[in-house]
């Protein structure tokens, strides 16, 4: 397998892979119980030389959860082949850093609804009260 590429000018080398095989459950028919198909994908954050201080403070702050001492490990089963569970578990890792180490979002400046918008709530709740009024029977 060659280096995975999280975003332009972010490459992860082959080297700070590490994969581990075992057997998978769930579909293969009788070649389940001799082949090594589910894939273990492991990539220590912490203390990679890959990523960059900054981005790597951010990732190891933004997947604590996952993060068992500082080693991300993904886990693909879903195929019978195991090619196709190590692109799968490629793809996820892909998938993860990349949300991991990418800029925070902008703080959200607090607005108000217009004058406009608010009229346009108010008589939109108005008619829906007076569409429910029509359908009441009369009280007596």
């Amino acid at each position: 397998m060659a280096s995975l590429t999280i975003r332009p000018g972010l490459v992860i080398p082959e080297t700070e892979l590490h994969w581990r095989f075992s057997r998978s459950s769930g579909p293969g028919g009788q070649g389940v119980n001799t082949t090594d198909s589910r894939a273990e994908l492991s990539f220590d954050v912490a203390r990679s030389s890959a990523l960059p201080e900054r981005l790597r403070a951010r990732a190891v702050e933004r997947l604590a959860g996952r993060l068992s001492d500082g080693v991300l490990t993904i886990s693909a089963s879903e195929h019978r082949a195991q090619l196709r569970n190590r692109e799968a578990a490629q793809a996820r890792l892909v998938a993860l850093l990349a949300d991991a180490v990418a800029p925070p979002a902008p703080p959200r400046r607090a607005t108000r609804p217009s004058r406009a918008a608010k009229e346009r709530r108010l008589s939109a709740k108005k008619r829906r009260g007076q569409l429910k009024q029509t359908r009441r029977r009369d009280q007596e």
